[in-house]
This record gives structure tokens, C-alpha cells and sequence, in this order.
């Protein structure tokens, strides 16, 4: 089995185009073409946390994000941020969050601590 680091795009492209053959064979888990697969999937995923990481949202878009999903305004996000605007003051920028903002989203409205704190 020949299997080497993807150490640049061109090896990265030459390795998804063999996942995909492989993946139409549909191969049985446990078979030389099965663990070749496994193996290739685990090389690309390795390569692109190091090459091309997904970055969390940033707070503000995650709260933008919710307000749009649940058709919040910003009279709507008084009971978790204060008045209209300390909102506004938040939404652009101009004030971070606190932990009790912090807190009353991620409980009020399912928003990820994570993502608020930034981390």
C-alpha cells in the first residue's frame, strides 16, 4: 500500500480524485480497498485542519445569525443584551459582550458559549 503525506495541492487534488474512484466502488471496511480509503480520508482531513481551518464565527455573527434564523429584532434582544442601543452598541463593534450578555444569550436563545466568547 503506497500511501504518502499530501505535503501540496497537487498531491491534496491527486488523493481526492483516488477517494472518489474508490468511494464509487463502495468498498467493505476491513478490505485492502476499504482501508486504503480510511487511510486517504484520514491523510485529507489531517491536511485540511492544517492547510484550510474552518475559523468559528465570530461572536457578532453568531448573534446576527440567531436574530436572522428566529426573526429576532433588536427590540427582541433587550432581555439579553439591555436597551435597543446597547444593542446597537454590540452589533457594530463599538461594545463587547459582558459574561452576563454572554450568559443570558447562550441560556435565552441556544447560542453557543463558544462562539460568544470567541474562542
Amino acid at each position: 500500500m503506497d500511501i504518502r503525506p499530501i505535503r501540496t495541492e497537487t498531491d491534496y487534488e491527486a488523493v481526492l480524485d483516488e477517494i472518489t474512484a474508490l468511494m464509487r466502488d463502495d468498498p467493505f471496511p476491513g478490505t485492502s480497498a476499504g482501508d486504503r480509503l480510511d487511510l486517504l480520508a484520514t491523510l485529507v482531513q489531517a491536511y485540511e485542519a492544517k492547510q484550510h481551518p474552518i475559523l468559528p464565527p465570530d461572536p457578532i455573527d453568531a448573534i446576527r445569525f440567531t436574530m436572522e434564523q428566529q426573526g429576532l429584532s433588536v427590540a427582541d434582544m433587550r432581555p439579553y443584551i439591555g436597551p435597543p442601543h446597547r444593542v446597537y452598541e454590540v452589533l457594530s463593534g463599538k461594545r463587547g459582550l459582558s459574561l452576563a450578555m454572554i450568559r443570558r444569550l447562550h441560556k435565552g436563545l441556544g447560542i453557543p458559549a463558544e462562539r460568544l466568547i470567541g474562542a
